[in-house]
């Protein structure tokens, strides 16, 4: 069995990388976007979700506004597949690549480099909150040092294309 990184090695990358932000410990587990919203007031728009998709022969990284899904479409269209052959990836994976548990996917930090799409609407922020790679954790961040750090595409993920 793998074992999972968390909280404390999430803060490590960060120093590491002199990425500036907060690692918030919370009281009670968020394992949810609108739990998460609730447990710190901010808008659910503000929470960041980091999803891990598997294309053929890849994953990537999703990072969105917690408060909609991701187009499958969007993702098909950039690697120019059909839809159906964009898989939300299992646990097991999650945890294999990223190293951190589903639920807790920090945007960074992850066991293996992961190609990473930033939907735009993150940007819109001076700050978000993301997985603090634990179930009682969450990463104060500004969006842009995402984007940074992780060589992120901007591209619209709630948008079908056309």
């Amino acid at each position: 069995m793998i074992d999972a990184l968390n909280a404390e090695d999430l803060q490590a990358f960060m120093e590491l990388h002199r990425i500036p932000g907060q690692i918030l410990i919370l009281d009670k587990p968020t394992p949810t976007v609108e739990a998460a919203a609730q447990a710190i007031g901010v808008s659910s728009r503000q929470i960041v979700k980091s999803v891990l998709f598997t294309v053929p022969q890849t994953a990537v990284l999703t990072i969105s506004c917690g408060d909609q899904l991701v187009e499958r479409r969007a993702i098909a269209s950039l690697f120019q597949i059909s839809r159906k052959r964009v898989k939300l990836a299992p646990p097991e994976v999650v945890l294999e690549l990223t190293g951190f548990a589903v639920g807790t996917v920090p945007p960074f930090g992850h066991r293996n480099s992961l190609r990473t799409l930033l939907d735009p609407r993150v940007l819109t922020f001076d700050e978000i909150y993301a997985g603090g790679g634990t179930h009682h954790a969450l990463v104060r961040l500004n969006p842009q040092d995402i984007a940074d750090i992780t060589q992120a595409e901007v591209i619209d993920l709630h948008t079908r294309p056309i």
